[in-house]
């Protein structure tokens, strides 16, 4: 585990541990993984289009088709997170015009979550600074006990649906330093502090984006003649990958060994390895650019492509083997571990901590 004894590197220690080559992008690869992305989600739709009757009896199916659906939309999801990092391209115009599409289509407003998504890599694990799932910090006993059987039931269920638009509406898991934000609308009556001045244009921008799909979903209602189409076309893989997001931001960063920090102790780096790779299955991780089990290099160094995440991951394993965490345990027990025992921190000898620490 993890602790201020540890002897943490410095930033240039991990660079140069690195590959010479990781942050070197290739258009041919980001585009031919885009191309594969697009075809497996594409092909999804178009067989659901065709084939799939929509009537009461085949709600089941139609499940299905969301969650496989969603889940290949997911990789899409990480190719436009890639684009905002500057991991797709070298070129700025093609990699915010590729991420600009493809989060607008998801419903994500491009510009202003990369500013925010900035500040979560700026300040990880941070107390007061940190941006998304930051945890509350709990004087009061009873809220570090665990939850209940069906409390945590419901407070995943919760999680995954309303998690990624409370955030982005409300600021929801925010930097408690920066209080309500809202990723649509960056000026008053909501918190200025993500988004200053010069970001506004952006933000505004992303919102366009973001009106001009919605504006898209209502005319394919109207033109259907019902929302229907929309509702089990669109919406239903749109809530999948609402919920795959917030499965990995919510377990990337969370767990009851991994400690938050706050000043002074908190340091870039030492922040940055409180980030844990999980097992998601080689489908999974294939559909996903590896995002799950190369996070930990993902957020030592946001320039590399996920082509290469992989070789950096084993760099970055080899070289800090007391640093770099790994989880074995399967997703669905560390999602309801975490849901379950990771409430309010309470301050230790080495961190804010979840519940009780692992030694």
């Amino acid at each position: 585990m993890t602790t201020l004894s540890t002897a943490v590197p410095t930033r240039a220690e991990v660079r140069d541990a690195l590959p010479d080559d990781c942050r070197r992008s290739s258009l041919v690869q980001s585009f031919a993984w885009l191309a594969f992305s697009l075809a497996v989600t594409g092909g999804l739709v178009a067989l659901a289009a065709v084939f799939l009757p929509t009537s009461w009896p085949w709600i089941p199916v139609w499940v299905l088709y969301a969650v496989a659906t969603g889940t290949a939309a997911t990789g899409l999801w990480v190719i436009a997170h890639e684009c905002g990092h500057g991991a797709f391209s070298s070129s700025r115009a093609v990699r915010d015009s590729v991420g600009f599409v493809l989060h607008s289509a998801l419903l994500v407003p491009y510009f202003s979550w990369q500013r925010s998504h900035a500040v979560h890599h700026s300040f990880t694990n941070h107390l007061d600074d940190g941006e998304t799932h930051v945890p509350r910090r709990s004087f009061d006993a009873a809220d570090r006990q665990p939850l209940g059987t069906a409390a945590n039931a419901v407070n995943i269920v919760r999680t995954l649906l309303l998690g990624w638009p409370a955030y982005l509406l409300a600021g929801a898991t925010g930097g408690p330093s920066r209080g309500a934000t809202n990723h649509f609308w960056p000026v008053a009556p909501f918190s200025t502090g993500l988004f200053p001045r010069r970001w506004h244009a952006r933000v505004w921008a992303s919102a366009g984006g973001v009106a001009a799909v919605v504006a898209l979903l209502v005319l394919w209602s109207v033109l259907a003649g019902s929302p229907v189409p929309v509702l089990a076309l669109y919406v239903g893989p749109y809530l999948v990958v609402n919920a795959w997001l917030v499965t990995y931001t919510w377990l990337q960063h969370t767990d009851t060994a991994i400690p938050h920090f706050e000043d002074p102790e908190w340091n870039w780096v030492l922040g940055a390895f409180q980030t844990v790779d999980r097992p998601y299955g080689r489908l999974v991780d294939r559909l996903h650019h590896h995002i799950g089990t190369t996070h930990v290099a993902h957020h030592l160094d946001a320039r590399i492509p996920h082509y290469r995440a992989r070789a950096a991951t084993a760099a970055i394993r080899e070289a800090f083997p007391t640093l770099y965490r790994f989880d074995p345990t399967p997703v669905p027990t560390a999602l309801w571990n975490v849901s379950r025992d990771c409430r309010g921190v309470a301050e230790l000898a080495n961190g804010w901590y979840f519940d009780t620490p692992v030694d």
